[in-house]
């Protein structure tokens, strides 16, 4: 009988999302942003501890339980797709980029800045946090792209044993 190698992959697969996760709530290893409240809304809904992380880990229990991973993979891919694609919450000045005035928290990247890394220097604090923000989010992006193939895999597996098991006696 095929039996997929899912359920013994899928449980330890939530430990990258589910670390990156983690880090994203402390830029640069402080602590600080967190207690301050500057750390942007996606890495806040953490989309890979419950998405990319939770969710998955529970999907060799059954089949329906894949579906809820393939669901968490996917939120924590759109989660991390617009975090990665709306930049990090950074202090910055406005009046140099024409935003408002003054120095401020908000989201500074109104075009596309992953192409432009000239403009990640207009992030003042955290320090390095486009960086930052770019990697984990983009692991996110990549880890929970491979969960939703594998909670797939693992969906179309107990699909094709349940249709099989039928004709295993005959």
């Amino acid at each position: 009988a095929f039996t997929s190698p899912c359920p013994r992959i899928l449980p330890l697969s939530w430990l990258p999302p589910a670390h990156s996760n983690i880090l994203l709530l402390f830029p640069g290893g402080t602590s600080k942003y967190l207690v301050e409240g500057h750390i942007s809304k996606q890495a806040k809904v953490m989309p890979g501890v419950w998405g990319g992380g939770i969710t998955v880990s529970t999907a060799f229990i059954s089949a329906v339980l894949s579906k809820l991973a393939l669901l968490g993979a996917a939120a924590c891919f759109v989660l991390s797709g617009v975090g990665l694609t709306d930049g990090p919450l950074c202090f910055y000045n406005a009046s140099e980029h024409g935003r408002g005035h003054g120095i401020l928290w908000d989201y500074p990247f109104l075009d596309n800045y992953l192409y432009d890394r000239h403009t990640w220097s207009t992030c003042l604090e955290p320090e390095g946090i486009v960086a930052w923000n770019v990697v984990l989010f983009s692991l996110l992006l990549l880890v929970s792209a491979t969960e939703m193939v594998l909670a797939s895999l693992q969906i179309l597996n107990g699909c094709l044993g349940c249709l099989c098991g039928f004709c295993e006696g005959k």
